[in-house]
């Protein structure tokens, strides 16, 4: 006799993890994810000097096809700028938020696969093609990290390939 496949019901099923419905997947409140939203905007409406000089610089970069967002909401987060393609966050720092925050903040994005780098906002200020060089190289690093990276899905090794001959 051949094994089948056979699926139990739906309600029998409980281990399978269950998807929170509340704020797209991240556990936070509807309400409070539209407050996050809304700092989000009028950051981008009144950003800060450092904001926009590094957001000046980075205009005038060669890019290529990887854009970064600015005031990225990611979870409870608001990123000052987002690359997600190549899960690189980029945070200025204000001094607004306690140095303990900004730590928790830094690991939670890192759990999820994003390499955080944080910058004083005063020496981005000071220097901003400085800034956007080392944004720059960072991204050449996340490149060439994640293409040298093992595709977890979807990856054949190379020794299963046909070599050529045809059929």
């Amino acid at each position: 006799m051949k094994p089948t496949l056979t699926l139990r019901p739906a309600d029998e099923r409980d281990d399978a993890p269950r998807v929170p419905k509340k704020g797209r997947g991240w556990n936070v409140t509807t309400s409070r994810l539209d407050a996050i939203h809304e700092t989000a905007r009028e950051m981008r409406r009144n950003p800060t000097a450092a904001h926009s000089a590094l957001a000046l610089e980075l205009g005038k970069a060669d890019l290529g096809k990887y854009k970064f967002k600015g005031f990225a909401v990611i979870g409870s987060a608001i990123a000052d700028f987002a690359c997600l393609p190549l899960k690189l966050v980029v945070m200025l720092s204000e001094g607004v938020a306690a140095p303990e925050i900004e730590q928790r903040r830094d690991k939670s994005l890192s759990e999820i696969g994003l390499r955080v780098i944080r910058y004083d906002a005063g020496e981005v200020a000071a220097d901003p093609e400085g800034a956007a060089q080392a944004v720059l190289a960072e991204m050449k690093q996340r490149f060439n990290e994640l293409r040298a990276a093992p595709r977890a899905y979807g990856a054949r090794p190379q020794s299963h390939r046909p070599h050529g001959g045809g059929r």
